[in-house]
C-alpha cells in the first residue's frame, strides 16, 4: 500500500471529478469512491488549509492506494483533522472503501500516520474517535495501541488515544 498526502492539487481534483483525481494519482478511482464517513465539506475545508500553505501538507488527508503488480487503485483515504493542538494531540481518521475491507488496510494505514505523527517532536499524543457500534474501526485502533479515554467531542462518540512511545 502507498500513501500519498493530500496537496491542494489533490484535494482540488477530488472535488471536481473521479477522472481528475485518477489522472494526479496515476490510479483506478472505484466508482464508489468516496468511502463511507468522507464529507465533502470537510474536503472543503482541507482544501482551503492547504491553499498557499505547503506546512499544512501531512497533517490533513491522505490517499490510501494499492501498490499491486496491476494497475494502481485507490482504496481508502486516512489523516488527520489538523496540526497538532498546543498539548501536542492530533486526532485521526480513516475510511476505507467496502470491497477493501477486512484486508488491513486500515491497520497499516493508522500504523504509518502514528510513525510520521511521532516523527514530530511537538506531537505527544494521537486520538481518535468513532462510534461504540464501529467493532471494526475500534479494533483497528487498538492493533495500533490504543486506549480508550472516554466520551468523544459529540454525543454518542468515543475516543480512544494513543501517546507517543518514548514519553517525550
Amino acid at each position: 500500500m502507498t500513501l500519498v498526502a493530500a496537496c491542494f492539487e489533490l484535494v482540488s481534483a477530488d472535488l471536481e471529478s473521479h477522472e481528475s483525481l485518477a489522472r494526479l494519482l496515476n490510479a483506478v478511482v472505484p466508482e464508489n469512491w468516496p468511502p463511507d464517513l468522507y464529507e465533502r465539506q470537510a474536503m472543503r475545508y482541507a482544501l482551503e488549509q492547504l491553499r498557499g500553505s505547503a506546512e499544512q501538507v501531512g497533517w490533513s488527508f491522505w490517499y490510501l492506494l494499492s501498490s499491486s503488480a496491476g494497475p494502481r487503485e485507490l482504496l481508502g483515504i486516512c489523516g488527520f483533522k489538523g496540526r497538532p493542538d498546543e498539548s501536542g494531540s492530533v486526532e485521526i481518521g480513516y475510511s476505507i472503501l467496502d470491497q477493501y475491507r477486512s484486508n488491513g488496510f486500515a491497520t497499516e494505514a493508522v500504523a504509518r500516520l502514528l510513525i510520521w505523527a511521532f516523527g514530530h517532536q511537538n506531537v505527544r499524543e494521537v486520538c481518535a474517535e468513532t462510534l461504540p457500534y464501529l467493532r471494526q474501526s475500534i479494533r483497528v485502533l487498538e492493533k495500533n495501541g490504543f486506549t480508550f479515554t472516554g466520551p468523544g467531542s459529540e454525543h454518542g462518540v468515543i475516543q480512544y488515544a494513543v501517546h507517543r512511545p518514548d514519553g517525550r
